[in-house]
C-alpha cells in the first residue's frame, strides 16, 4: 500500500503559500525507495514509500529483520549522508531539525563521560557554560536519572541506563522531529514507565517516527501506525485500533507484540506444549549442583559490584533473575564466567574456579562448562559469516565436519536465519544478531547455559521460539539462567526467581512453576538449595 506523495522539496526551499499548499504539512518523507546492500541478492526496499506530516506521531510496526531501524536511517539522514548505502530514490524530505536515538546506544556516545557527552551536545548549541549543568540535570530527570556527580564514566552504566542517557542527549537539542528506535527496549518495567511518560511529556508540537516492539505502554501515543510484512513492503498504515482490527491474522503470522499475545500464544499447540511440565522434574534431592556460590564476589575497578551469600544451580533448573537496571544482573553472570575478578568460593561441577585468580584461566574453565550470550551480541561474534559464527565453537571442540554441517543447517533454521548464511553478523539487524548470539551459544548444550537479555529485540515469534529451546534445554537437565524485564516469565516459564537489588542477591524463591515441579518431585529443599 503506497500513501498519497507530493513531490518532495527541501524542507528549507518551501517559503511562500503556493509552495506550502503544494506540500501540505510534509515534514519527512521519501518516495519509490529501493535499497539492496552490497553482495545481496534480495531487496531490503522495493519502490517503498511513506510519508508524514508535521506533528504526526507515527509507529513503524513489523517482524524482526523486515527493514525498520534501516527505514529510521534512510528518512532521518543517517543513510546515504553518514552511512555510505547504495540507495535510490525518486523524491526524499529529510527534516532540518531532527535528533535520532539509535537502537544500541553504545553507537550514539561520543565521550567517555556523563558530563562530558552531555556538554557536547550543548556547546555544539552554543549554551553558555554557566546553564550547562541546569540543562544537563533537567534532561537526565526527564528521563529518571540522578546523579550527585555527573562525572561519571558511562561504560560504567548498565544498558537501560545507558538507554536513558542516550534519550536525554537527543532531548538536550530540543529536536522539532525525534527518529526513535526502540527506545525502552533495555528497561526494566519503571524504566520503559519512566521513559514513555517523559516521551509524552515532550512530544506536543513535535514529529516522532517510532520502532518499538512492545507497544502496550505507547500505542496512545500514536496517531498512524505503517505495518511492515518480513519483506519490507508496506501492507497497510492506519490509526492503531483500526490496523489492529485489519490485520489481526498477520499481526500473529508476523509476530507482533500486539495487546493480549503471550495469552493467545499459551493458548495455543506450542504455547501449551512450553507450559506443559515433564512427567518427571530433572532435579532430585540426590542430583549435585552443577554450581556452588557461597560468599562470592564480583568486582569492577575493585569494586564490589555483586555480593552472593549463598547459591546453587541445579541441572533442569530454569532461573530468571530479576531486578531494577544497574542492581548488578548483568555483573553476575560477567563473574560466572570469569570475565570479572571475584573472591570467594565458586565451584563449578566441583571444580574450584575461585582458587585460580589468572582471568584468562578463569575463563577458559567456565567455558568448558557454560554457554554464553552477551546483553550486546556484538561483544562475542568472531567469524565473518553467520553460518562460520555457529560453527565456530564446534571446530574449537573437534567435531565432524558433516556434523558441524549438519547442527549449523539446524540452527539456522531453528532461529530464522535462512537465507543470511553468508551475510556477515554485523550486517544483520539486532533482533537477528540476537539470535545468532543464541544460536552459538547453544549449539554445544553445554551444562549451563546463561543468557543476558536473549528476547531483548525480538518479535513474538522469535521470542517464543527462543523460550521454547530454552525449556526443550532445560528438559534434557541443562541450568538455564536468564536475566530479563518480561515479567510474564517469572511464573509461567521459570522454576527459580533470583532478584539482584543494589549489587546483590538478595532473594531466591521457587515459581508458582517450580513450587508445582518440587512438590512433584518431593524435594522443596533440595529446590532452594538446602537439604
Amino acid at each position: 500500500m503506497n500513501t498519497s506523495y507530493v513531490n518532495v522539496i527541501a524542507e528549507s526551499d518551501i517559503k511562500d503559500a503556493e509552495q506550502a499548499a503544494v506540500v501540505p504539512d510534509i515534514i519527512l518523507g521519501v518516495q519509490d525507495l529501493r535499497l539492496k546492500f552490497p553482495g545481496e541478492a534480495a531487496f531490503v526496499f522495493k519502490d517503498l514509500s511513506l510519508s508524514v506530516r508535521r506533528g504526526e506521531k507515527v509507529l513503524l510496526l513489523g517482524p524482526s529483520g523486515c527493514g525498520k531501524s534501516t527505514l529510521l536511517q534512510v528518512l532521518s539522514g543517517i543513510m546515504p549522508e553518514m552511512v555510505e548505502v547504495p540507495l535510490r530514490f525518486k523524491e526524499r524530505m529529510v527534516p532540518e531539525s531532527r535528533g535520532v536515538l539509535f537502537q544500541d546506544p553504545d553507537t550514539q556516545f561520543c565521550m567517555p563521560y556523563i558530563d562530558e557527552e552531555l556538554a557536547f551536545v550543548l556547546e555544539n548549541l552554543c549554551i553558555p557554560r554557566e546553564e550547562m549543568e541546569t540543562r544537563m540535570r533537567q534532561a537526565l530527570d526527564q528521563v529518571g536519572l540522578f546523579f550527585e556527580n555527573l562525572h561519571v564514566p558511562i561504560n560504567s552504566l548498565s544498558q537501560g541506563m545507558k538507554q536513558r542517557l542516550a534519550l536525554a542527549s537527543v532531548l538536550l537539542a530540543d529536536p522539532e522531529v525525534l527518529f526513535l528506535d526502540e527506545p525502552s527496549a533495555l528497561l526494566d518495567p519503571e524504566g520503559r514507565k519512566q521513559i514513555w511518560e517523559a516521551i509524552h511529556s515532550i512530544a506536543e508540537g513535535r514529529t516522532l517516527v517510532i520502532v518499538e516492539h512492545r507497544i502496550e505502554e505507547m500505542i496512545g501515543l500514536v496517531d498512524n501506525v505503517v505495518l511492515f510484512n518480513p519483506d519490507g513492503q508496506i501492507l497497510g498504515q492506519a490509526p492503531p485500533m483500526k490496523l489492529f482490527a485489519s490485520f489481526h491474522e498477520q499481526l500473529e503470522q508476523f509476530g507482533i507484540w500486539y495487546p493480549g499475545v503471550w495469552e493467545v500464544f499459551f493458548m495455543s499447540r506450542d504455547g501449551e506444549k512450553l507450559l506443559s511440565l515433564p512427567m518427571d522434574a530433572p532435579r532430585s534431592s540426590l542430583a549435585d549442583p552443577l554450581i556452588e556460590l557461597k560468599q562470592f564476589y564480583g568486582y569492577r575497578q575493585r569494586r564490589p559490584v555483586i555480593e552472593v551469600e549463598q547459591a546453587e544451580i541445579y541441572p533442569g533448573d530454569f532461573i530468571v533473575i530479576t531486578g531494577p537496571n544497574g542492581a548488578g544482573k548483568s555483573s553476575l553472570l560477567l563473574s560466572l564466567m570469569g570475565l570479572l575478578p571475584t573472591d570467594g568460593t565458586y565451584r563449578l561441577q566441583g571444580i574450584d574456579m575461585s582458587g585460580d585468580k589468572a582471568k584468562r584461566r578463569r575463563t577458559e574453565k567456565a567455558a568448558r562448562k557454560i554457554g554464553f550470550v552477551f546483553q550486546n551480541p556484538e561483544m562475542q561474534f568472531v567469524a565473518d559469516q553467520v553460518s562460520e559464527e555457529i560453527a565456530f565453537s564446534l571446530y574449537e571442540e573437534g567435531d565432524d565436519k558433516d556434523n558441524i554441517s549438519s547442527l549449523v543447517r539446524q540452527a539456522i533454521g531453528q532461529f530464522g536465519l535462512e537465507g543470511m548464511e553468508h551475510r556477515h553478523p554485523y550486517q544483520l539487524s539486532l533482533g537477528q544478531k540476537r539470535r545468532l548470539s543464541v544460536a552459538g551459544a547453544t549449539v554445544l548444550n553445554k551444562p549451563v547455559l546463561l543468557l543476558d537479555e536473549p528476547t531483548f529485540g525480538q518479535d513474538a515469534v522469535s521470542t517464543f521460539a527462543i523460550l521454547s529451546l530454552c525449556e526443550e534445554l532445560r528438559r534434557q537437565g541443562i541450568a538455564i539462567v536468564m536475566i530479563t524485564h518480561e515479567e510474564r516469565l517469572v511464573d509461567t516459564i521459570a522454576t527459580l526467581e533470583w532478584r539482584v537489588v543494589n549489587g546483590r542477591l538478595v532473594e531466591r524463591r521457587l515459581t508458582k512453576r517450580g513450587e508445582t515441579m518440587a512438590k512433584r518431585n518431593g524435594a522443596i529443599g533440595a529446590w532452594m538449595g538446602h537439604e
